[in-house]
Formats: C-alpha cells, structure tokens, sequence
C-alpha cells in the first residue's frame, strides 16, 4: 500500500484498490476500504494524536487477548492540512448491529447479542481498559456456531489502566446503557426494529447481565468445609466454559463450616479449542466453532477406530476427517452463495441441519443428505447482507464517497 495517495485526503482518493463492502456501519470519520495483495483493509482519517493513541490503544487489547479489530499501521505527516491515516484489517464475515436486528434468523435473539456486547464489555474492564463509548456501533458481531461474538472497533475515547474501580466500571455500563437505547430508537424511527424489542427494556437486560457475568468471574462465594476441592473444580470448569482463564485461586476460612473460594480471572489468550483445531487440521475458527468441529472429529474418528479395530493417532483421524467430511461439505458451497457464511459456520449449521432432518426422519439422514438439503434449501435464505462476506471489490463512485465503517 505503499503507492497508495498518502498526501491527498481520503475523500479524493481515485484508486482501483478502493472496494465498497456489502454493508458498513456508522463512523465518524471518513473511511476507504482498500483491496491490496489479496487482503482488505479499513483506513479512517483523524487527527494524528487520537491516530497514535487507538493504534497503541489496539496493539495492547490483542496482545491481551480482547477481540477487537487487527490494527497494522498509522501514517502521518502526509501533506499540509492533512489529518493522520489508521490502518486496520477488515473483519471478515462480520456484521452490524444494523443488519442482525433488521435481518434476523432462527439463532439471531436479542439476548445473544446483548450478552456479546455485555461479554465483550466485561474482558474490557477485567484487562483495565475503559472503553468510554461502549454501542452497538462501534462493535462488530461474528457468527460463532450460531452463537455471537462481539470486537471492538473503535477504541477512540478508551483509556488504559492497570485496574478499574467500582465507579469507572458503573460509568461505562451507565454509559452503554444509554447508548444503545438510543441506537435501538433509531432503529425504530428508521422502522428496522422488531416490534417486540423494547430500546429500555433492552438496556436494564444490559445491566442486569454485566453484573451477573461480573459476578460469576469476580465475586467470592462461601463453600461448606470439606467440598472445597469439588467447587474449586466445578468453578473453574464455570469459568473455562464462558472463555476465560484462571490466574489465581485463594481459599481462606472463615468458620468452621465455611471457607471463601475467591478466584482471578484474565481472558483466555488464545482459546484452547481454537489452537487445537489449528494444529490438528489447519482451520482457523472462533472458539465454540472449533469446540463443535472438533467433537465431529472426536466422533468420525471413533467410527475409523471401530471399523479398524484399532486406535488411531490423533494427526491420522483429523486427515481422514478433512478428507471424508470437511471438504465434501465446503466443495458443495456454489461460488455464488460462498460470501454468505464463513465456511466453518456453514458446517456447523449443515451439522445442526442434520439433526434436524435425523428428527424428523426418526433415522440419520447422513452428511451426504444433510449437505445437499442445506446448500439448496437453507444457505440460499441466508440474507445477502447478513455479514459483509469477503468484501467484493465494487469501485467506488466520484460523486458518492461510501463514508462507512
């Protein structure tokens, strides 16, 4: 991107790397959307000291494991009278809050999408990072085998410190609160908003869920005497299950028929299940994806192992799996309909869809069934702007700069 027209602002950028995604959100600053070596990347201009401070802002959150968007460069000093540039990996296969509310499907709930953001909000304030600006608008929604993950997109008023206090916290959930009843009355005056979706109802379940998940990481509990090996575990397998790692367990007594189990959490960094299916097959994936893939695996490889008669490595089952299972599913995907879904989440909606079909047939209809019913009848409902997909290439007209973000 070196060649790019750096000196010039990016409301007069004529390039043919400029692509338009399916659909953007809000931004406050202009935005262009630049293909290059096969990669997409997001470029905001603002002034640079906020450049220099969400670039830092960035690296620190992925280093700590948040999910947020991946930041590669700033450029300043490009010309007079011209703010700094911040360069930023396109998410791909992310949606809008806008899209999911306005084109929602059978796994797309309010609550799953609040519970992401409030999640989201949660590692943030675990890390010390207060965000300031929490909305809907300045996060990106991923689909995680029909469950959602939130990243954060916009750090821009986020501030770093080594903790946060009751009070800081309180603020940004205040804060949040506020912000996503008014974009939900947005949505309603625009007509997009299901009618059943109350913007201030919506925001007390914001509350309420941050501090149950603060709670259930933070809190100490009063265990009897004599369990405190079986709730230490049961807590921690808690704990594992919602993505977050253990740094610290403290038991003290407090009579003698309790003692207080008080436990330090981190976000896991990265996830286990992710990285084990990486190295067992090469997929990347979100964590409860690759939990679900990973039990297919555990599956076909017990049927290799019955039918051989003998165990099988680990390296061995997960080859045969691609080869039997994995690629048939993903060859069946028509290059049309490939940007709709991120293929692993089509494989794991073409294993709920096989469920369902085993269901109703009182028989396992099989992979090759369920497959070929999915791709014809299901994968071609999906909403074209459900996820912006892999971001087509769609010059961008003079006369009408796309000012997403």
């Amino acid at each position: 991107m070196l060649d790019l027209p750096w000196s010039v602002a990016l409301d007069d950028w004529l390039d043919d790397r400029l692509v338009s995604p399916r659909h953007t959100g809000l931004h406050r600053h202009p935005v262009v959307f630049v293909e290059d070596a096969g990669i997409v990347w997001v470029i905001p201009e603002l002034p640079v000291e906020l450049a220099r401070r969400e670039y830092r802002l960035l690296r620190h959150l992925a280093s700590a494991g948040i999910p947020s968007v991946t930041v590669q460069g700033v450029v300043i000093d490009r010309g007079p009278g011209v703010e700094a540039a911040l360069v930023t990996r396109y998410l791909e296969y992310s949606s809008t809050y806008r899209a999911l509310f306005s084109e929602r499907r059978r796994f797309h709930s309010d609550r799953s999408l609040l519970d992401a953001l409030v999640e989201l909000l949660v590692r943030l304030h675990l890390a010390g990072f207060y965000w300031g600006d929490c909305s809907l608008s300045n996060t990106l929604f991923r689909l995680d085998a029909g469950a959602l993950c939130a990243y954060l997109v916009d750090s821009e008023t986020g501030e770093l410190h080594p903790s946060l206090s009751d009070g800081q916290r309180r603020t940004d959930v205040l804060f949040a609160c506020e912000l996503v009843a008014g974009e939900l009355i947005d949505l309603e005056s625009g007509g997009l908003l299901p009618p059943d979706v109350d913007p201030f109802a919506v925001a007390d379940v914001i509350e309420m869920r941050y501090r149950q998940l603060w709670d259930e990481l933070t809190a100490a509990w009063l265990v009897p005497t004599g369990q405190e090996h079986e709730h230490v575990i049961a807590r921690l397998a808690r704990l594992n299950d919602l993505g977050f790692d253990v740094e610290e367990v403290e038991l003290t007594t407090v009579d003698s028929e309790h003692s207080r189990l008080r436990v330090s959490t981190r976000v896991s960094e990265p996830g286990h299940h992710r990285q084990l299916l990486y190295q067992r097959t090469g997929l990347v994936a979100q964590e409860n994806q690759a939990r679900r893939l990973l039990n297919d695996i555990a599956g076909y490889r017990a049927s290799l192992e019955r039918s051989a008669g003998k165990p099988l490595p680990d390296s061995v089952a997960a080859a045969r799996w691609l080869t039997d299972i994995w690629d048939p599913v993903v060859e069946k995907i028509p290059p049309e309909l490939a940007d709709r879904l991120d293929p692993v989440e089509v494989f794991h909606e073409v294993l709920e869809h096989r469920w369902f079909l085993s269901e109703e047939a009182h028989h396992d209809v099989g992979h090759q069934a369920a497959t070929d019913s999915y791709v014809s009848e299901v994968l071609p409902a999906v909403p074209d702007d459900l996820t912006a997909g892999t971001a087509r290439r769609h010059p961008r007209r003079q006369d009408a700069p796309d000012r997403g973000g």
